[in-house]
């Protein structure tokens, strides 16, 4: 490696400027691409590991199986018979039941179908700690509050999906079901429009509204006890319950789902959308990886005799093994480079329409490692792709090289 080796390639890159240009473009697409990809899978995880933290691992939930959402299909319920079953079973600490209904809202002439949730108002804090989040506007649901109501975030905006054209404000009143009710409060944003719309009244309440439902849970929410294990506690509940129920094994209407179960799940769907579409990304690399290749035979071809005069001069195949492979190499570093940049800014475009659009939890990051591994990424592909193109001209013999036409 020396300096006029550098400028040799340099001169010879800027000089075929528009196949440079078009080399560098085919590799960019493809870092730029996997950059922004790649950005939001780690800010999905990032969010999960944020989510885990706030949450408490110690968290666990009993579903009510069915067709539908857990509470949604009338013939799967908890009762409060199971309830208080699961109370009494080593290990749980606090446990609080949750009514889950699909209910018609109406504000002004405007009506909507959200999820009504009937809560218990005295685990309200213990609520708000297993969903993380906090009251934003107002103040909380308490005993006796019969027609009251708790809103999610998005209903103070106007024309927000899946709210409504005017926004709600606290003191306002909407109909649930036909029924009055005045707004007390707004939780903060949770990050998606479904979680975002929902709406909060007290079990008193939701049991005047669904007179048909008292009793029957959608899901209930629990916490495990210092020092056990929420895993082991989860198969104990299953276990335990069942033979309450008289159920047999794999034929339960219920099933136990700790934190850690929920955020495998989704991880595993992260990680495989991700993949997908890495891979996608990864075959516009190759693609480009050829182009590279194609290039720097083609390349070869052109200075065949450049190449029989350096080697008459005294150059060595070293060095024109380094010419070919740095060419290549630093092609794929400009698209690298080039590729982060455009990556960055479509990933952070992207974030931003995402947050505009009522899902602020799709928000890329972007570590130093991923912008380095990139271009490095970028440039080896580049000069591995140089190799063979390289290696041929390395070989060229002086005197067939000067008469090659």
């Amino acid at each position: 490696m020396n300096l006029e080796d550098l400028k040799y390639s340099f001169q010879n890159l800027i000089h075929r400027k528009m196949r440079s240009w078009l080399t560098v473009l085919s590799i960019l697409i493809g870092i730029m691409a996997i950059y922004a990809l790649v950005s939001f899978g780690l800010g999905l995880q990032h969010y999960m590991k944020t989510l885990s933290e706030e949450m408490g691992a110690d968290k666990l939930f009993v579903y009510s199986k069915g067709t539908a959402a857990p509470g949604m299909d009338p013939n799967f319920y908890l009762t409060r018979d199971d309830m208080d079953f699961i109370s009494k079973i080593k290990g749980v600490n606090e446990i609080t039941p949750m009514y889950f209904k699909a209910g018609e809202i109406e504000f002004g002439k405007e009506k909507r179908y959200n999820f009504v949730i009937g809560l218990d108002p005295k685990d309200i804090d213990f609520i708000n700690e297993g969903f993380t989040i906090e009251v934003y506007k107002g103040r909380a649901l308490k005993e006796g509050d019969i027609y009251k109501v708790f809103l999610g975030y998005n209903y103070q905006f106007e024309e927000k999906p899946p709210s409504f054209k005017k926004a709600v404000s606290l003191g306002d009143k909407i109909f649930i079901n036909g029924e009055k009710f005045e707004v007390i409060g707004f939780y903060e944003e949770v990050g998606n429009p479904q979680d975002d719309s929902q709406v909060y009244i007290t079990e008193e309440a939701f049991t005047r509204l669904y007179p048909e439902e008292k009793d029957k849970f959608g899901y209930i929410m629990m916490s495990a006890m210092p020092n056990v294990d929420p895993n082991e506690l989860a198969d104990r509940i299953t276990e335990k319950l069942r033979k309450f129920k008289g159920q047999k094994e794999g034929k339960e209407d219920f099933y136990v789902q700790t934190l850690t179960d929920m955020l495998e799940i989704y991880g595993n769907i992260i990680g495989v959308l991700s993949g997908i579409l890495a891979l996608i990304a990864l075959i516009s690399l190759i693609v480009a990886s050829v182009n590279i290749m194609n290039t720097m035979y083609t390349a070869v071809l052109e200075r065949t005799k450049e190449i029989g005069v350096m080697k008459a001069i005294g150059a060595k195949n070293s060095d024109i093994l380094f010419v070919f492979i740095f060419e290549s190499g630093f092609l794929g570093a400009v698209g690298g480079i080039i590729g982060v940049l455009l990556g960055w800014c479509i990933a952070s475009l992207g974030g931003f329409i995402a947050k505009v659009s009522g899902y602020p939890i799709l928000q890329p990051v972007f570590p130093w490692y991923l912008t380095a591994g990139c271009i490095l990424f970028a440039f080896f592909a580049g000069a591995i792709a140089g190799v063979l193109p390289a290696i041929q001209a390395s070989k060229l013999k002086p005197v067939e090289a000067l008469r090659y036409e």
